[in-house]
């Protein structure tokens, strides 16, 4: 089960980082009718945080191999 979370975070990440406006789509924009793109603050946050998530499975799946 650990691996297969670890494998999901880790793709959600390389999304975040690789395609913020992807993310933007699928996670943010049906909250707002008039908004037609992200904010360059959103896309550097959604950065970071696919950054985080992207080290988070990585570790999870050598964590996995080890046990």
């Amino acid at each position: 089960m650990m691996l297969i979370l670890s494998i999901f975070i880790l793709t959600a990440g390389f999304l975040m980082l690789v395609k913020p406006d992807a993310w933007w789509e699928i996670t943010e924009s049906w909250k707002s009718s008039n908004a037609a793109e992200p904010s360059d603050f959103y896309i550097k946050t959604t950065r970071f945080g696919g950054c985080i998530f992207v080290l988070a499975g990585f570790i999870g799946i050598i964590g996995f191999c080890l046990l």
